[in-house]
């Protein structure tokens, strides 16, 4: 099998090549595609250095699958050549989503939407993922009516430029001590050109409502994604979501507050044991000992956690839920080896 990863040097590049070796692909032959800049250059893989491609190579060498990290833009142009060639692209971008003939696709989920014609399935959006595979056995048992949901993203989601972010301010502040409230206005003086921000705000000690790009109506770009890739992924076009997104200095993981309304009523250990068995999900709820997940207990793993389940009081058939994971593994890289697992697996038991 011949594997292509499209965005290879990025921060989920980088990520999809790990979750790729250690998910038994280091025998393959992978072939790791970027930008022009990044030609030539070598990444670790398995033991191996593998060169940088040029997308267009790429291409000419008709892998089986590629799993693109790339961006819209990208995608939107080169995901339908790898397609001609016969390739399967398993895209992370939001290009395809909510394209009607695109399944999107959390394996544990829906890998049935996958038909042997589709050759670009869509990756949903890390926030997504992570709640909509904690609801997915509680809304088969009791159907969900209403969601509102507060995120509190990590800035990897972002990308390496964010992340670049914060370590600039957290250095500064350290070495000079402004006020943090003049911090960034200090550092754009002092660095000049130096200091390039991923956000419009300082993420050091601080956090903004703001994820994605603002519309018309208010909200952003981050959060329509959650309304609508949970109405496709769950086949559910009537629940109502509500949502919120905020940026939070945080490198672990995205971590969520859920508040879901369901058709049924509910028992509350009946909802511990539908979490605790939900495939990729692990039940971490114990208040009295301070258990509960964290973005740093996720960090590098391939679970869901949940915790601090407990029924809303204010109205009836109401559930509060805390879900976290880590964006860059199962919010993407993983998420999309899982896919490409799962089909290799229905492939060889036709």
């Amino acid at each position: 099998m011949k594997i292509a990863v499209v965005g290879a040097t990025g921060m989920v590049g980088r990520v999809m090549l790990q979750v790729l070796q250690e998910r038994g692909f280091g025998g393959c032959e992978v072939l790791a595609a970027a930008s022009a800049k990044s030609v030539g250059k070598e990444i670790d893989f398995a033991g191996r250095k593998l060169t940088v491609m040029s997308v267009d190579d790429t291409i000419a060498a008709r892998p089986d699958y590629a799993i693109f990290s790339a961006g819209a833009s990208t995608s939107r142009q080169y995901a339908p050549r790898f397609a001609e060639v016969g390739c399967t692209v398993i895209d992370n971008s939001s290009c395809w989503r909510m394209q009607e003939d695109v399944p999107l696709v959390v394996p544990e989920i829906n890998i049935d939407t996958v038909g042997p014609t589709n050759r670009i399935i869509a990756n949903p959006n890390c926030s997504t993922i992570q709640m909509v595979l904690a609801l997915s056995r509680l809304h088969s048992r009791y159907r969900i009516h209403r969601l509102v949901v507060s995120t509190y993203q990590s800035i990897t989601g972002t990308g390496l430029k964010a992340v670049r972010q914060l370590e600039m301010e957290e250095d500064y502040y350290f070495k000079n001590k402004p006020d943090s409230s003049t911090l960034r206005q200090e550092m754009e003086k002092e660095l000049g050109d130096d200091y390039q921000p991923a956000y419009p705000n300082q993420i050091f000690r601080n956090l903004f409502p703001h994820g994605g790009d603002f519309l018309d109506d208010g909200y952003t770009t981050e959060e329509v994604k959650l309304v609508n890739e949970t109405r496709k992924i769950l086949r559910a076009p009537d629940i109502m979501v509500s949502a919120t997104v905020a940026r939070v200095p945080v490198v672990g993981g995205h971590s969520e507050s859920v508040n879901v309304e369901f058709h049924e009523e509910f028992d509350i250990e009946e909802v511990h044991q539908l979490l605790a068995s939900t495939p990729g999900v692990i039940l971490c709820d114990d208040p009295a000992h301070n258990l509960y997940p964290t973005p740093i207990m996720a960090h590098h793993r391939d679970e869901v956690f949940v915790g601090r389940v407990r029924r809303d009081p204010s109205q009836p058939r109401t559930l509060n839920l805390w879900v976290v994971a880590d964006n860059l593994r199962k919010g993407a890289a993983t998420n999309a080896v899982q896919i490409l697992q799962m089909l290799e697996q229905n492939k060889n038991n036709q």
